[in-house]
């Protein structure tokens, strides 16, 4: 996810085996913050977005999401104000302290790798993952809430068999959506400041790119006007990829 106040600055995490921190990266690969969040746990991390803040810069949410067996009774969402980073070098230590929001499904457990949020409502939506092409859009706008929220199911995406979402992001402008696949991207133009279940509603474009040949992508950050994005995949030293149209 790239930062909105922070230049050239890219915020993600692990996956579920690491602790609960947050990573900056340059778009060259160098690491600029290693931070722990603090009063966070890290079961199964699988998304990153940015949300708004009442003050200066943004608040950063990590979607704990993703539930292979689909067996999770509950989900949570943690969020963070955005650490800002300051010299060269790269930042450690804690993060302030993140609200965790527990979220449940209305219809029993899914997957989720991909995790939105609208900057203009404040909705978070989430977009299950399955390998037959039919993912579900559950949405709340219940952000700071104390007690479980019940999402609600907003929409069915139809992509295609093999189409598992594995990552999700809303430009910073608001102009674009666009959900990923381990091998597609599917972007989705946004009209105004319409809904993000409405947005996608629409039908996607296809990004003519292979993202097959980078390896496991569970990872996507749109450019701040949606006109190009990044990716990493996992493993060991992954490169950062930036795909924009050719000029």
């Amino acid at each position: 996810m790239l930062s909105r106040s922070q230049p050239r600055i890219l915020w993600t995490h692990n996956d579920s085996g690491a602790g609960p921190h947050v990573l900056a990266f340059s778009p060259d690969g160098r690491l600029r913050a290693d931070l722990r969040v603090t009063g966070a746990e890290n079961v199964d991390w699988e998304d990153i977005a940015l949300g708004p803040a009442a003050s200066r810069g943004g608040v950063l949410f990590v979607g704990d999401i993703g539930d292979n067996p689909a067996q999770r009774p509950q989900i949570v969402v943690y969020s963070v104000p955005e650490p800002v980073l300051g010299g060269p070098g790269v930042a450690r230590g804690p993060t302030a302290p993140a609200r965790r929001l527990t979220l449940r499904y209305p219809d029993g457990a899914h997957d989720a790798e991909a995790l939105l949020v609208d900057g203009a409502t404040g909705t978070l939506a989430i977009v299950t993952k399955s390998f037959e092409g039919e993912a579900g859009v559950y949405v709340t706008r219940r952000l700071t809430a104390t007690r479980p929220v019940m999402l609600t199911r907003a929409g069915r995406l139809s992509l295609g068999a093999g189409a598992a979402i594995t990552a999700g992001d809303v430009s910073g402008d608001g102009s674009a959506v666009v959900l990923r696949s381990y091998d597609r991207a599917f972007v989705f133009a946004r009209r105004g400041g319409e809904p993000l279940t409405r947005t996608l509603r629409r039908r996607p474009c296809l990004a003519e790119v292979d993202l097959a040949a980078e390896g496991q992508g569970e990872a996507l950050a749109l450019t701040a006007g949606g006109g190009a994005f990044y990716t990493v995949p996992e493993g060991r030293r992954p490169a950062i990829r930036r795909y924009a149209p050719a000029p």
